[in-house]
């Protein structure tokens, strides 16, 4: 699911280690991506591993967030790949439709491939992203944001603060936060309860992080 778009029509490696990135920008974009990947798929074993190795004395425990990540770190040890390919399954392809239904559209206007859609594709144009021939999936799909929420933090032209914060505004903001609180309570959720918790308080720090920035004079002067 995260590949339905790519910067430029050419592959993004989901490895961002680019030179010349703040470090907390390239933060930012690793938390985006293994969103994408959560939510674009089961895990592998390689990324359970990489998550149940998360140093719980390492994070702060009076941060909702990372607390969120320590819960993630223990799902991640508890829990197999085979268990996550069903838990996954019954969550997000079901038969028929899983539990979840983790499209833009669907939670802003309680349709699919609705207006919200058409103007995610208009914007992800002028961003320089294009859809992969043979992707069946709408681009409002909760994996393909955050995956261009990741690239446009770290790709070769990484957009700016004002037109990240105008995209997260527009098509993350209105609606993802409540898709990761249905994650929590999802009646299949169990490692997904801890990613549905991540996610939360994810993108209610995205969202402090980029109102602070355009709160300030100079940033409302650029972006208005």
């Amino acid at each position: 699911m995260t590949d339905a778009v790519t910067e430029g029509g050419a592959e993004v490696s989901r490895d961002v280690a680019i030179n010349g990135i703040a470090a907390e920008e390239q933060l930012r974009a690793n938390a985006w991506s293994l969103l994408a990947q959560l939510l674009g798929a089961a895990p592998d074993e390689q990324i359970l591993s990489l998550l149940a190795e998360i140093d719980a004395d390492e994070v702060n425990s009076d941060d909702l967030l990372g607390a969120a990540w320590r819960m993630l770190g223990t799902a991640a040890g508890r829990s197999s790949p085979a268990e996550l390919e069903e838990e996954y399954h019954d969550l997000f392809i079901g038969v028929g439709r899983g539990e979840l239904v983790p499209y833009g559209s669907w939670y802003m206007t309680g349709f699919l491939m609705e207006q919200p859609l058409a103007r995610l594709r208009e914007e992800l144009l002028q961003l320089g992203f294009e859809r992969q021939e043979g992707v069946k999936e709408p681009e409002d799909h909760a994996a393909a944001l955050c995956d261009v929420m990741a690239m446009i933090n770290t790709g070769d032209q990484p957009a700016s603060l004002e037109q990240q914060a105008g995209f997260f505004d527009r098509h993350i903001s209105p609606w993802m936060a409540r898709f990761f609180r249905d994650m929590q309570s999802a009646p299949s959720a169990r490692f997904y309860r801890a990613v549905g918790q991540l996610g939360e308080q994810f993108i209610e720090v995205e969202k402090r992080y980029l109102n602070d920035f355009l709160s300030t004079p100079s940033a409302q002067k650029s972006f208005s």
